[in-house]
């Protein structure tokens, strides 16, 4: 029992530890040098993206009857957000590619591991959520790499080899690490077993492996933000810039393609929200201050999915029906 509630503590309040990882991270890095934590990044990422593929149901794509949503997401989140991404990096992280190139990976790779649950939180279309999820993951594979070499190729170096092997690593070890663990707890576990008792531990391990990222990544940058307050500044801004957009955009998409309640909150959340955790594996490549931008996106993901259900309940911002 209480390996089961430190397991489920973090993923329980994220919303809390967040912003106190990041501010003890600022200290801890102030007077001691974490830059050696650096290489378990990548590890830690496998870890953290490893949880969400067990169960995953590739099969899931083979219906595809909400052909209107999901080309709707597609449009979203392999054109309109990277185009506002580039945008904003175009206007205030010009002089920083570093920034600027995590900025544009954050805004490659859709759909994040709480795309589903908190489609699920809002009542909305859980089914089509997990066949954009699917989709985009595996698109964003193939297009990723591209899209960063000529986006951000002209601002900092691109190695495509690089990148994608990162993303064989990132996405498809634990893809399959995470079909083989299901095969075997299919094995011991009635499919009712495992949605009781080990499916509520998963988002635990995402959890504390996005605390240690956030950590190593602010802490590897402690100095550089006390020494230039205007880096942390800027990227809080941006990010906050990028996510309101976001949200007005697909909000305002959604009604004007005249969307149910339910097909709507799928849209939203399978589209604004963006896969973090692939995203800091990426931007591993291009230097710790990617890392630290993309690390600051979790403080905006959760919460912002959180109040935005919140306040469509009390404002109607989505379709009724």
């Amino acid at each position: 029992m209480l390996f089961k509630d430190i397991l489920t503590f973090a993923s329980r309040n994220l919303i809390f530890l967040i912003p106190l990882t990041i501010l003890f991270a600022l200290f801890v890095g102030y007077f001691i040098d974490t830059s050696s934590l650096k290489k378990l990044l990548l590890p830690v990422v496998v870890l953290m993206i490893y949880p969400a593929m067990i169960g995953f149901n590739l099969h899931e794509l083979a219906d595809l009857s909400e052909k209107k949503l999901i080309v709707l997401s597609l449009i979203i989140n392999f054109v309109l957000v990277p185009v506002i991404g580039y945008l904003l990096g175009l206007v205030f992280l010009i002089k920083n590619p570093e920034l600027f190139a995590g900025l544009v990976i954050v805004s490659l790779v859709p759909t994040a591991s709480m795309t589903i649950p908190f489609t699920l939180f809002a009542k909305g279309n859980v089914k089509a959520s997990i066949k954009i999820t699917v989709l985009c993951l595996i698109l964003s594979s193939f297009l990723a790499p591209w899209y960063l070499y000529f986006i951000v190729g002209r601002y900092v170096p691109v190695d495509i080899w690089l990148t994608f092997k990162t993303i064989g690593i990132v996405v498809f070890l634990p893809l399959l690490m995470g079909i083989l663990t299901f095969k075997y707890l299919r094995k011991r576990y009635t499919n009712n077993d495992f949605n009781t008792d080990i499916k509520p531990l998963l988002p635990g391990i995402s959890a504390w492996g996005a605390l240690f990222i956030i950590f190593t990544a602010i802490s590897m940058n402690s100095k550089l933000i006390f020494n230039n307050p205007n880096i942390l500044a800027v990227s809080v801004f941006v990010q906050a810039v990028f996510y309101l957009i976001n949200y007005f955009l697909v909000t305002t998409f959604s009604k004007l393609s005249n969307l149910s309640r339910e097909d709507s909150y799928a849209l939203i959340y399978s589209t604004v929200l963006r896969n973090l955790a692939i995203s800091i594996g990426l931007a591993t490549i291009f230097g710790t201050k990617s890392v630290f931008i993309v690390s600051l996106a979790f403080l905006f993901q959760p919460q912002s999915a959180l109040w935005f259900a919140k306040l469509n309940e009390k404002y109607h911002f989505l379709s009724s029906k």
